[in-house]
């Protein structure tokens, strides 16, 4: 039952935890209360406040920057090491691990350094896969936002680590804490690793060409409801689209492949499986460079 248990919540929180991808691109004025209410419910206690990804995600949406050195969320993974993809989930497993650190002990310490401060800024405060990417310092009004959820953020850490340490939080039941949190990370970079072809090298890439390294999966296996939630399983439609909500994406999808011919680019994004996603990308990893 407490595996079973593991199980529902970590699928829960997994999509809970994807809303963040909505609030990146929702009109707050017409939902207003929603970025609060679902950072102080799941951001907070998950330590992945909204502001990690809002002025992230955009960027890489960026039609002149997407797939390039600048694009915070991308790497030309297709062409890079074997030993990268067992690499890139790891670091997810290390994840909660990581955010302890962030948010419990680098938050207070760069209030008290400047220097430390700044590179938290760039380099620790955004979901990015590119390690080159630097981050700009927050202005005007997401600036407060981004003080608030750091600030519970940093409150919330730091009373994880003084309970554990003090015996108020048991071991196991902290074990527990950090390990749906490690699933939730683990699938998400799953995902990731499907949601494009990754075979940009850094050059600028035309509209048509972004949409073609992007990745629909639309079914009609129920697994991507699991595994991709949230619209997910729609990523090209939503790079074409990217102002759709996620709930009318399965709509969107069904009307364009109705309207558009069988050979049109539109098709070419749509593949069959996670498990045929992943493979094509292990041999391309696997080419001689």
């Amino acid at each position: 039952w407490a595996l079973l248990a593991g199980v529902v919540s970590v699928l829960a929180l997994y999509r809970a935890t994807l809303f963040i991808h909505e609030i990146t691109h929702v009109k707050h004025s017409l939902l207003p209360g929603f970025r609060v209410g679902w950072n102080v419910l799941v951001g907070m206690p998950m330590m992945l406040p909204s502001f990690m990804y809002e002025g992230i995600h955009a960027i890489h949406h960026a039609r002149t920057r997407y797939g390039t050195a600048e694009d915070p969320e991308y790497l030309p993974l297709a062409h890079m090491k074997p030993y990268t993809l067992p690499l890139f989930l790891l670091v997810s497993v290390l994840m909660p691990v990581g955010l302890l650190i962030r948010f419990g002990i680098l938050t207070p310490l760069s209030l008290l350094f400047p220097k430390l401060r700044r590179v938290v800024i760039a380099k620790y405060s955004g979901l990015q896969i590119n390690p080159s990417y630097e981050r700009k310092a927050p202005t005007g009004e997401f600036r407060k936002q981004w003080a608030f959820q750091e600030t519970i953020c940093s409150i919330w850490a730091i009373g994880v680590i003084a309970t554990v340490a003090t015996g108020i939080f048991p071991l196991g039941a902290f074990a527990i804490y950090m390990a749906v949190i490690a699933g939730v990370a683990v699938i998400n970079q799953v995902r990731t690793l499907v949601a494009h072809l990754w075979e940009n090298e850094g050059e600028p890439l035309t509209v048509t060409a972004q949409f073609l390294d992007s990745v629909n999966v639309p079914g009609p296996s129920w697994l991507p409801y699991f595994w991709a939630p949230v619209g997910l399983r729609y990523h090209a439609l939503h790079h074409l689209l990217p102002s759709l909500p996620y709930h009318s994406l399965t709509e969107a999808h069904r009307r364009l492949s109705e309207a558009l011919a069988t050979d049109s680019a539109y098709h070419k994004a749509n593949y069959p499986t996670l498990t045929g996603l992943m493979v094509r990308l292990g041999r391309n990893t696997m080419k001689p460079r």
